[in-house]
C-alpha cells in the first residue's frame, strides 16, 4: 500500500534506529503475548505460544510447505486464479501443481467442489490455500471451509493456509475465520501462515509467522526450514509486537478507507465498456476480466496508457487484471480517468 504505517509503528522504528541495535533477535515474550492476544480478540481463537514458528516472510513459507513434503506428496494443488509464488513454489522442489480453477457464481469467486471431488488426490498431496483470496477478494464463508476440510481430510492432505490478507476484511459483517480454528480435527493437517506485513504496511521488515498445532507437522516445517531460513531481524519483531498491539484503531480507519475506494473504483470500472470488475469482500486488490477489451494485452495496453495494473497471465487467468486499492483517492481517481481515456479510445463493438 502507499499509507504510511500506523504512528506508533513509525515511532518505534525510530526509536530501534536510534538506539543503534542491528543484530539477530529471537522473538521476544511481548510479541508473542501480542499475537496470541490478537488471535483471540479477532478470531476467538486460543493459540498456544509453542505452535509459534517465527519466519521473515510469506513466500518463504509456501516454499517451506513444499520442501517439507517433497518425497511425501505427488503434487501440490491450489485455486486458480492465485498470487503467482503459490504456482512458482512447488516446481523448485519438482512437485506438479494441479490447479483447480475458481467457480464464479452471482459475481463471486468460490471453490468449484465439484471438480474438486474429481481431482485424483494420494495421502500426504500438498494443498496450498489463500485465505482469503488474492487476487479475487474471496472470504471464504464456514460452510465454504467445512466442505473443504472434510474433502481434504477425506484424503488425507496437508493444507498450507496462507492467511496474510486475514485483517483485511472490507464488509463490516465478514468475520475471518482461520482454517486451523475451525475444528480439532482440521488442526491437525493444517500449516496457517500470518503476518501484519499486509494490514499494516510492513513488508520491508519482513516479520511473518506460522501456526502448526500438530507437533509432528511442526517438526518437520521447522526441519524444512533448517540452514536455509534465517529468523527475522530485531525491526521486524518489535514492529509486529507493536503493530498488533496498537494498530487497532489505525486498522479500522484502514478498512474504512479501502472499503470507500472500492466502492468508488467499482462504480467506475462498471462504465468502462470491455472491463468487468469483481467487488473484493477482502484485501486490497481488485480482480478485473479484460477479456472482451479489443487489445492483445491489456496488461500492457493500460501501462502504455500509464496506468501500471497487475497482468493476470501472472496469476494463471491471461486477460485479467489486478487492481491495487491502497493509495489516496485522488490517486486512484487519477488512474481511473487514465483507464477511462484509453478505454475510450478503443473502437466498439
Amino acid at each position: 500500500m502507499d499509507f504510511r504505517a500506523p504512528p506508533a509503528v513509525v515511532q518505534a522504528a525510530c526509536d530501534e534506529a536510534a538506539f543503534g541495535n542491528y543484530g539477530y533477535a529471537k522473538a521476544h515474550q511481548g510479541l508473542t503475548d501480542s499475537v496470541l492476544q490478537h488471535c483471540e480478540t479477532l478470531y476467538g481463537w486460543k493459540v498456544d505460544p509453542n505452535w509459534l514458528v517465527w519466519l521473515p516472510g510469506m513466500v518463504c513459507a509456501l516454499n517451506v510447505c513444499c520442501r517439507m513434503q517433497q518425497g511425501l506428496a505427488n503434487q501440490a494443488i491450489t485455486h486458480v486464479p492465485v498470487y503467482p509464488p503459490f504456482l512458482s513454489a512447488p516446481g523448485n522442489f519438482d512437485l506438479p501443481c494441479t490447479k483447480l480453477p475458481l467457480q464464479l457464481e452471482a459475481g463471486r469467486f468460490s471453490m468449484d467442489f465439484e471438480r474438486m471431488e474429481n481431482t485424483p488426490t494420494q495421502p500426504g498431496d500438498l494443498f496450498m490455500l489463500c485465505h482469503p483470496h488474492n487476487p479475487v477478494g474471496t472470504a471464504f464463508t464456514r460452510e465454504e471451509l467445512v466442505r473443504f476440510s472434510h474433502w481434504a481430510r477425506e484424503r488425507e492432505l496437508v493444507i498450507c493456509s496462507d492467511e496474510i490478507h486475514c485483517d483485511l476484511l472490507l464488509d463490516p459483517g465478514l468475520r475471518h475465520i482461520p482454517l486451523g480454528n475451525l475444528d480439532p480435527q482440521t488442526a491437525e493437517h493444517t500449516i496457517t501462515l500470518m503476518a501484519p506485513s499486509k494490514t499494516y504496511n510492513l513488508p520491508g521488515f519482513g516479520c511473518s509467522f506460522a501456526i502448526i498445532s500438530n507437533a509432528d507437522l511442526r517438526i518437520r516445517f521447522k526441519k524444512a526450514m533448517a540452514g536455509i531460513v534465517p529468523d527475522p531481524a530485531v525491526m521486524g519483531f518489535r514492529l509486529a509486537e507493536i503493530a498488533y498491539r496498537e494498530g487497532r484503531e489505525w486498522r479500522q480507519s484502514l478498512l474504512e478507507y479501502l472499503r470507500g475506494n472500492r466502492d468508488f473504483a467499482m462504480a467506475r470500472l462498471k462504465n468502462m465498456a470491455g472491463l468487468l470488475p469483481y467487488s473484493p469482500e477482502a484485501t486490497y486488490l481488485l480482480w478485473i476480466d479484460a477479456r472482451q477489451l479489443p487489445v492483445e494485452h491489456p496488461h500492457r495496453f493500460f501501462e502504455d496508457n500509464g496506468v501500471g495494473l497487475s497482468d493476470g497471465a501472472d496469476f494463471g487467468a491471461p486477460g485479467f487484471l489486478r487492481l491495487n486499492l491502497g493509495c489516496s483517492r485522488s490517486l486512484l481517481g487519477q488512474a481511473l480517468d487514465r483507464m477511462e481515456r484509453a478505454c475510450s479510445g478503443l473502437p466498439v463493438g
